[in-house]
């Protein structure tokens, strides 16, 4: 990383930032952040975090909100160790996109770091963290992260909970 890694700083999204200028060079990514990230973050309906380098640039973004995951749809050696609920509580990464300009500088990986230590230190009860990769190349990286892929959903991916508390033990 080019950044120094105490250079580098995640903020919950704020007035303050300026994101009219990101882009990620995916047009559903931005067009969230520039316009929708900020009235989810005033509803409840997802909490939006910045990668601010030292000049005050946003590298990047991800969200994190609640979500459940029905017990069918996990692969059933997962399910036996589960208890029979309908819903299964977890936390959604719903959205990660680096700006253009950093990306391939491992600001990805950063984001998404820093989304699994805010979702396993959290005090709201979570089985697994969700992610519904975009494409392909989205899976491979989440994959390379650990990340197992629902059965009959290939691109919708979730790790236990269990596995992101040993990373930061």
């Amino acid at each position: 990383m080019e950044e120094a890694k105490d250079e580098l700083r995640v903020e919950v999204l704020g007035a303050q930032h300026e994101r009219s200028g990101f882009e990620s060079g995916v047009e559903t990514l931005d067009r969230y952040f520039r316009t929708q990230a900020g009235q989810d973050a005033r509803k409840k309906m997802a909490a939006p975090f910045n990668l601010v380098l030292q000049d005050g640039s946003i590298a990047g973004f991800y969200t994190l909100s609640s979500t459940a995951i029905k017990l069918p749809e996990l692969p059933e050696t997962v399910v036996r160790k589960l208890p029979r609920y309908p819903l299964i509580p977890a936390t959604l990464l719903g959205r990660l996109a680096v700006d253009r300009r950093y990306q391939g500088k491992g600001y990805g990986r950063f984001l998404l770091a820093d989304a699994l230590y805010r979702a396993v230190h959290s005090e709201i009860a979570s089985f697994a963290v969700i992610v519904d990769a975009k494409d392909e190349s989205a899976k491979r990286f989440y994959e390379r992260e650990s990340f197992l892929p629902f059965p009959d959903q290939p691109l919708k991916l979730f790790r236990p909970m269990s596995d992101i508390e040993a990373l930061f033990k």
